[in-house]
């Protein structure tokens, strides 16, 4: 069963893991959203839906025509994201009156942690793709899954080299999601901006609500947008599609769809750890690992989608 990281935290007993869990997904969209699936194992084997059989009429006598459809094998492999926090005992001793200085030592570690995972959620990629370099030990993201590099019936563009963002496009970005509305319209901050104005300009605001951390998310036809400080600006279009992430002046959105048969994220058992190694021999300090086997899954082709191109 696929469990969002806020809800495996209620099922742990131990509470440092509970507030390093707290931490990562408190700003994170993504991490409060997309539920994680634990496997035993170190990777996912999955087949994805490619064609569909074909279907007719026929006549009484008629001979009927076999028709299968295809899938095609995916696995997600499992990947190490870690870090370790090493607290000076002597620092620890001294300044404990002032705050506790182990568990901000572990909450800087753990933002670390989101930032890392939410970087590669959206530009990680195993193979130079797109201007990106590619890191064998990351998984890959969904700028690389839905192929921002080429046309396909996924990735909705602004046209050459971009252009101002319009609500028809946005509208069009979540009619490439089938089977029901996105669960998440993720974007940058300067989208989220333009967005705003487009529907002021029409004499209407868009719907608020209050998330479980007392934050406001905005709705946009009834699909919480979500704001993420890693993706950039600065994207390159050529010819209507991404060759680049730095050196222009673009951004991309993107809808998705989380669960076990659209955008899932898979975990190792027990899911992210906070492991404390203790005494180090070659310095006065403690030591607490942080470390998470996990990946994404794209189960769907067609539960997600990108719009690039847009300009401020």
């Amino acid at each position: 069963m696929a469990l969002t990281l806020s809800e495996a935290a209620k099922l742990s007993n131990d509470v440092l893991l509970q507030g390093v869990i707290e931490t990562i997904i408190k700003d994170s969209p993504v991490l409060q959203a997309m539920p994680f699936i634990e496997i035993v194992g170190n990777g996912l084997t999955y087949n994805r839906e490619a064609t569909l059989g074909t279907a007719a009429f026929y006549a009484v006598g008629d001979t009927w025509a076999e028709s299968v459809g295809t899938f095609e094998q995916l696995t997600a492999v499992l990947k190490i994201l870690g870090g370790d926090a090493d607290v000076d005992n002597y620092v620890k001793s001294t300044r404990q009156n002032i705050q506790d200085i182990e568990a901000a030592v572990i909450e800087m570690k753990a933002k670390s942690l989101r930032q890392k995972f939410e970087d590669t959620f959206i530009y990680g990629t195993t193979t130079n793709f797109a201007g990106v370099s590619g890191d064998a030990n990351a998984f890959d993201g969904i700028r690389k899954l839905i192929d921002v590099s080429q046309a396909g019936s996924q990735v909705v563009t602004m046209g050459g080299t971009g252009g101002t963002l319009t609500l028809a496009k946005l509208e069009e970005l979540i009619d490439v999601v089938r089977g029901g509305k996105p669960d998440l319209l993720l974007m940058s901050r300067r989208s989220r901006r333009k967005i705003n104005a487009l529907v002021r300009a029409t004499g209407s605001y868009m719907e608020t609500v209050k998330g479980e951390f007392g934050e406001f998310i905005q709705l946009y036809n009834g699909i919480p947008i979500g704001i993420s400080d890693y993706i950039k600006d600065s994207h390159v279009l050529t010819a209507g599609y991404e060759t680049d992430d730095e050196g222009g002046t673009c951004s991309a959105i993107y809808a998705l769809a989380f669960g076990e048969g659209a955008i899932a994220g898979i975990t190792g058992p027990g899911g992210l750890t906070v492991e404390r190694i203790g005494s180090l021999e070659t310095k006065d300090a403690t030591r607490t690992r942080i470390k998470w086997y996990c990946a994404v899954a794209d189960f769907s082709k067609v539960k997600r989608g990108a719009l690039i191109g847009v300009q401020d």
